[in-house]
């Protein structure tokens, strides 16, 4: 299936429109905006589609749905309000103020929204079947909060605020890296070299759009910018995943922790939050993807990245690229 672009992120002009044409009141409208982003749900396991759907500072309206791989533990999927709230931070989105969901978020999801600044007042709308648009704060659903508060001081950034991790490639890769770059490097020239044998066509790659070094330099520099803007304060081990089609369009991810752990958003997760909400269609699509971490970093996404590759998008092309911090 392809996803329609146009429903998940729409500007204050439309909106207007939208408004005026319905007369619907902000919550009114997010309800009815949840109802028509369901169909882009993605839960070919439960088949239970799920859509969350928020009004944010800047007046634009961000939706989310859920995404659910087949063969994989449940842990690997995309909850609606994970999506939500990645595919806010990619568009810049200083903060949410008024979220509506097709039904009452679970436990896992109220707790990702601690991650916001002044969660307990962001306001929440279950938009299911016969019930009403009426706004609770999130302290009602999660009264006794654990989140940032408990862990972090007040000034470091959250979930939506800006974030600088000030990350760059080693000036000398290490052997790891180095192989990548050796691999790659090989790959071009055998390409080069039998560019008219067609049996080489059976990954996606000989399209003439993605067999340059420029282009694979693109996707490392889009995932070492997502790993910047990445939130992970509690392990300090941020990271970004960017993934290219073979028309050469790159969609890039954060990885975006959770005070609580588990409910944290890998960065693979995150980029195909990108992807989905760009209008694109199967994960077939997909012919790399690079994943820029730490060097020596407490916890590695490279594994988990790798098996979920394997599982959506068997021809995809992985390759891993370590990083610093930049010294002052």
């Amino acid at each position: 299936m392809r996803s329609n672009k146009a429903l998940f992120v729409l500007e204050p002009d439309k909106i207007a429109r939208l408004k005026a044409e319905t007369g619907l009141s902000d919550p009114d409208l997010l309800c009815a905006l949840v109802h028509d982003t369901q169909s882009q749900a993605r839960p070919p396991i439960s088949n239970y589609p799920v859509a969350a759907v928020a009004l944010g500072s800047s007046g634009r309206i961000f939706a989310g749905v859920n995404l659910e791989f087949p063969g994989l533990p449940l842990h690997h999927s995309v909850h609606s309000e994970q999506f939500l709230l990645a595919n806010a931070a990619h568009n810049n989105e200083p903060s949410v103020k008024l979220i509506a969901i097709s039904s009452a978020p679970c436990g896992h999801c109220r707790q990702f929204f601690q991650e916001l600044r002044d969660a307990s007042s962001v306001e929440i709308i279950i938009a299911a079947a016969g019930e009403d648009c009426n706004p609770q704060p999130l302290s009602y659903f999660l009264p006794h909060r654990f989140g940032p508060d408990d862990l972090l001081s007040s000034d470091v950034p959250l979930l939506l605020d800006c974030h600088n991790n000030r990350l760059q490639f080693l000036d000398k890769p290490d052997h790891e890296e180095e192989n990548e770059e050796l691999r790659f490097s090989k790959e071009i020239t055998h390409r080069e070299t039998v560019a008219n044998n067609d049996d080489l066509c059976h990954n996606g790659l000989c399209n003439g759009n993605i067999n340059d070094v420029e282009e694979f330099d693109n996707l490392k520099k889009a995932a070492l910018k997502a790993a910047n803007g990445a939130h992970a304060p509690y392990s300090r081990c941020p990271s970004g995943v960017a993934l290219m089609t073979a028309d050469g369009g790159v969609y890039a991810g954060g990885y975006i922790e959770s005070a609580a752990y588990n409910p944290s958003l890998g960065p693979l997760q995150a980029a195909l939050v990108a992807f989905v909400a760009a209008g694109r269609g199967g994960y077939g699509e997909l012919v790399r993807a690079a994943l820029v971490e730490k060097s020596g970093a407490v916890i590695s996404q490279e594994s988990t990245v790798r098996l979920l590759l394997e599982s959506i998008a068997p021809h995809c092309e992985f390759h891993t690229f370590r990083c610093c911090v930049m010294s002052d």
